[in-house]
């Protein structure tokens, strides 16, 4: 599933899941958009994710992730 299709399924808003991402909201707009991000962003996030939805996401597990190295 993609981080737009998570974020849906768990409920929160864009902002919300920047917030609990502890993440600026045009970050979180990035990842949801295909740029480059950083892992440690993305972690953030398939936290943020897991603790929504209560089952264990990893970043590896987010499709279209864009993730430089």
């Amino acid at each position: 599933m993609t981080l737009e299709d998570l974020r849906l399924e768990s409920g929160l808003s864009k902002r919300e899941l920047a917030r609990q991402s502890g993440l600026d909201f045009n970050t979180v707009q990035r990842a949801i958009t295909g740029e480059v991000i950083s892992l440690n962003t993305a972690g953030k996030i398939a936290r943020a994710l897991s603790k929504a939805l209560n089952k264990n996401i990893r970043y590896q597990d987010i499709e279209g992730l864009n993730i430089g190295r």
